[in-house]
């Protein structure tokens, strides 16, 4: 019988390396669960998995779609419901990875969506509050969390463009498949350390010159990904450089707080593990302990 486990947590807590050798120990495949290793352009920004990281292992739902291309949550739900049947069906272990609650949710749980043909709208210019303040005024009853932005856009969209309300409804919340969910945190200071080591590295690896080059082919999903969003205003001479560094720190130190907050309010059995950097195996080791591998 498949073993389905979900890694997930905030941006960059390690993930990727936790996926990997459980992969190994559970002789599994991986599938993605991050909106933005979809597309194929973007390398450094996203910092997704190289061909060496993947030590063979056989990864899914990366690199399939151009920053040019639509792909919705009702597509990634379709693909992932797909590879993940498949995998059963072979008796295959599967590791779900990444940051992106909602493709999570989508994918295991019985989150009903349909496909639209919905035109995506650039909500960047407004806040998370004021997102809310729209959604209320078509149904102060949304129940939708601040924080949760994907869900606040989605939903002021889907209204604005069809005239109907999105119902919540608690079927969302049964789950589709058998699976256990791992969820890897650090406190604040050291997650928002590491964030901007990161940021750091990314410009050093060549963050600069791959948002130029995918810049200059005016591709439209281009500023949905933290790191080019920042950098186009550094392009069009609105800020300096230093500014846009600031701010893609910045944005993602923002984003991983989302994401913790829309993890502990929409998924309540994670089982949460404090990361130890200074010797990885000991977290490992826990979390193969919690797992009985």
């Amino acid at each position: 019988m498949s073993k389905i486990i979900v890694i997930l947590g905030p941006t960059a807590t390690g993930k990727t390396d936790v996926s990997i050798n459980l992969a190994k120990k559970l002789n599994a495949e991986i599938i993605n669960a991050d909106s933005t290793q979809v597309y194929k352009e973007p390398l450094i920004a996203t910092a997704k998995i190289t061909e060496e990281e993947k030590e063979n292992i056989p990864h899914h739902l990366f690199d399939i779609v151009s920053l040019n291309d639509d792909y919705t949550l009702f597509d990634y739900q379709k693909d992932g419901r797909k590879i993940l049947n498949d995998l059963i069906k072979q008796n295959k272990n599967i590791i779900i990875v990444g940051g992106s609650g909602l493709y999570i949710k989508a994918l295991l749980y019985n989150y009903n969506l349909e496909e639209t043909n919905i035109k995506k709208i650039d909500y960047s210019k407004y806040t998370n509050e004021e997102l809310k303040s729209m959604a209320d005024k078509i149904d102060e009853n949304n129940n939708i969390h601040i924080n949760n932005r994907h869900r606040l856009e989605r939903y002021i969209t889907f209204y604005n463009q069809t005239g109907n309300k999105i119902i919540k409804t608690d079927e969302i919340n049964t789950k589709v498949y058998d699976f256990t969910l791992i969820g890897l945190r650090t406190n604040r200071e050291e997650l928002y350390d590491r964030i901007n080591k990161r940021v750091d590295k990314m410009l050093d690896n060549g963050l600069l010159e791959e948002a130029k080059k995918l810049y200059s082919k005016n591709y439209k999903n281009f500023s949905n990904i933290i790191g080019y969003r920042e950098l186009e205003k550094y392009f069009k001479n609105e800020i300096t450089l230093e500014d846009a560094i600031s701010l893609i720190k910045r944005n993602s130190r923002r984003y991983a707080k989302r994401q913790f907050t829309w993890f502990n309010n929409q998924m309540k059995d994670i089982k949460w593990f404090n990361v130890n950097y200074d010797n990885f195996d000991i977290t490992l080791n826990e979390i193969y302990d919690y797992l009985k591998i």
